[in-house]
Formats: C-alpha cells, structure tokens, sequence
C-alpha cells in the first residue's frame, strides 16, 4: 500500500497581504482517505461481480492491505449517498416516460418483527424500453398501492405481467395495458404435462409471433416497418389462435393447467394484442427481467441488505447499472466519473452524470 502526496505550494504578495495556499481536492467521504477509484472498484465489485464485501476484504488482505469490516462497510454506505441526487433525477425523469415496463423481485432484509427472520422485500423495477432507463425502488410490500407514487400520474403505454397490483393503473383513461408473451407462453409450457397436444399447439403459434419478432430485429426495421410487418404477419396468428382458444376453453377443465393457460390468455387478450399498435413497444417484458437478473445473481452470494435503508441504497447503483448495461457504458469508469463530480456539479446539470450521457461525452 503507498501513500499519494500532494504539493501545494503558498504564495505570499510582497505587500505582505496575507498568504494564498492551493485548496485541497474534493473528497468523495468528506476527511475520508478512500478515492474515487477505490470506491468505484468496490461498489462495482459488490453490486456488479457479486462479491460480498467480506471476499472484498480477504482479496484486500491478500495483497497486505487491512481494512477493517466497518471501514469498508461506511465507506460503501457514504458512497451510495452520494447518488441520491442523481436518483432524485432519475425517479423524476421515469415518471414523465410515455412508456414503461414494470416487475417486480423479492429481496431479503434483516429488519424483521420476527425475531430471528429476515423480511421479505421488493425491489419494483421501472424500464423505459425507448430511452434504455431503468429505475429500481425498494418497499417492503408487494401490495397493491406501491407502484401508486410512480403511476399515478402516468399516461401512455404500460407493460406488465398478470400481476393484479397493475390492474387498477392498466383501466385508466390515459393508459395502455400491454400484456406479456412471455409469460402467456410460460402458462402452455407448464400445460405440456396436462394437455400435450393443445399446449404444443398453441406454443407453436406463439413461437410464430416470435419469429415475425426476429425477422424485424434482423432486418432491421424501423418502427413504421415493424408496426406493418406485425399486422401483416402478426396479426393473423393472433386472430387465429383467439379463435382456438375461444372454441377449446368450454371443452377444458378450468382448474386444469391447460384450462389456467387458456384463461390467463383468454382474459388478457386485448393486452396481448396492443404490441400490434406501435412498431416501439415490445412482444414481451423480458428487456425487464433481463434488467433485474444481477439482483437474482447478487443475492445468491450476499443473500440479504442489512436494513430497509440499505436496500434502498442498493436500488439505486442497480438502476445506474442497468442503464450502464443497457447503453454499454463501463460500470466502474462511469461512477469514479460521478462520484468525483457529482458533489460540484450544478444540479441543473445533474443529468449529464447518467450513465447515457457519460458514453457520449467519453465517444466525443
């Protein structure tokens, strides 16, 4: 371990008015000796590579460098704090989107009115498919009335799974509810074991639908393009298997998992179709699930956050993460970028620490 010295040299007028000293560099922790660097290496180690931070500590320890679990743990805090104002942006810019994927995932946390159980909490997952944004947001409850702070006031088009917590959001007058083939897929997947021929039967209709998909990506089409190849080649598959499903649900037994498929589809129809409308929105919700799958990753190997504060902190370096994913920023370039500027930024300026902008400026 060594030692960085810094030179500031003093300058006294020959008026003897007074001596002048260089200021000292902004500090991330104020008095802290952790630099940007090591703070970004760290965060990116925990939440990024999924090393808990007692392996951070032994990897440290290898190389003789000690330091103690509190050390490392306040630093790691006081770095996330750091990324509040950002978030703030970030919650604000996601509420004015026009179009959102949302989901949900369980965390384990340690606050818990049962003595020695952990809580079972959720991050909510906020993406905007257009602008490749992704929001995460902890609560300890996966009722009905959490998404209401980011909803309420939304307009435009909403995508989620069955889930009924969306229902209420999906039937208002300035919203769209789009459903998820994934999921619709995943329901006749599971009626492979029930009802073979009609669960193939209809996998291999939604697998068409997905295929309409492919050929859009690998022509490369615009949004007008994919909008009319879906009514062209989308849209009569649809009619079709609405058609099916229609005729064979009164011959199948509701409690069946070839009858729960048939009614999860039969129910969401009209959400299922509304892809058709715009060549921007998505046949499914899986731009999400693949936004939130480090969170999956990450608790296999730090299994729980320490507090409901902990894991808010821990929502927001997985949202700027997502986002440096999903514009192919480096995680750990982008956020020692942030964390030496975000303390002098103009908080008018405070957009151009996203990760978005950060590639720009960098490919300048």
């Amino acid at each position: 371990m060594y030692l960085v010295g810094r030179i500031r040299y003093k300058y006294a007028a020959k008026n003897r008015d007074g001596v002048s000293i260089a200021e000292l560099p902004e500090r991330v922790i104020d008095k802290g000796i952790a630099g940007p660097s090591l703070l970004a290496m760290i965060l990116v180690g925990k939440y990024q590579d999924h090393l808990p931070l007692y392996r951070q500590k032994q990897i440290f320890a290898r190389e003789n460098i000690q330091i103690p679990s509190s050390t490392i743990e306040g630093w790691t805090r006081q770095a996330l704090e750091k990324l509040e104002p950002l978030y703030e942006q970030l919650v604000f810019d996601t509420k004015a989107q026009g179009y959102l994927q949302v989901d949900e995932t369980p965390i384990k946390v340690l606050d818990s009115d049962k003595k020695g159980a952990a809580h079972q909490g959720y991050y909510w997952v906020y993406h905007s498919p257009l602008d490749k944004t992704v929001l995460f947001d902890y609560n300890p409850s996966r009722g009905g009335h959490v998404p209401t702070p980011m909803l309420d006031n939304f307009k435009g088009y909403l995508q989620t799974d069955g889930y009924a917590a969306y229902e209420k959001f999906g039937k208002k007058k300035d919203i769209t509810h789009l459903a998820c083939w994934a999921h619709a897929r995943r329901e006749f997947e599971k009626g492979l074991q029930n009802d073979p021929e009609r669960a193939k039967k209809a996998l291999l209709m939604i697998q068409d639908l997905y295929k309409v998909e492919r050929k859009a990506k690998e022509e490369k089409s615009s949004p007008d393009m994919i909008r009319e190849l879906r009514l062209k080649e989308s849209l009569p598959i649809i009619n079709d298997m609405g058609k099916w499903i229609f005729r064979e649900i009164k011959n199948t037994l509701p409690k069946s998992q070839i009858g729960k498929a048939m009614a999860y589809a039969y129910a969401r129809w009209d959400m299922l179709s509304e892809y058709l409308r715009d060549g921007n929105l998505q046949i499914d919700n899986n731009l999400i699930e693949n936004a939130i799958r480090p969170v999956a990753l990450g608790r296999k190997n730090w299994l729980f956050a320490g507090s409901h504060e902990a894991a808010q902190r821990s929502a927001m370096i997985y949202s700027f993460f997502a986002i440096c994913k999903k514009h192919e920023v480096n995680p750990f370039l982008w956020l020692k970028n942030t964390l030496m500027n975000i303390a002098s930024i103009n908080h008018k300026n405070i957009k151009e620490l996203y990760p978005q902008n950060f590639k720009k400026s960098t490919d300048m």
